[in-house]
């Protein structure tokens, strides 16, 4: 059985995503408290930040291939950023 070409290129950017997503919100809540520290996957998981990442590649992915504008450059293009 074969690997896909999908799954496993997409997986890391959803972890990545969800790793940076988490180290945001640990910036903004913690403040000058934070210290940098890498979450576990099962933590991830379990705090919803991993569904949310996977959520927000896939759309990306799904722009990108269809050539359309990602979501920070329609963001920038409105005045939302």
């Amino acid at each position: 059985m074969g690997r896909g070409k999908f799954w496993p290129h997409v997986r890391p950017l959803i972890w990545d995503k969800a790793i940076q997503m988490f180290m945001e919100e640990q910036m903004r809540t913690m403040g000058e408290d934070w210290k940098a520290t890498t979450p576990e996957r099962k933590e991830l998981r379990e705090s919803g930040l991993f569904q949310e990442a996977k959520v927000l590649v896939l759309r990306e992915l799904y722009r990108a291939s269809k050539g359309l504008q990602t979501i920070g450059e329609e963001e920038q293009e409105h005045g939302f950023v």
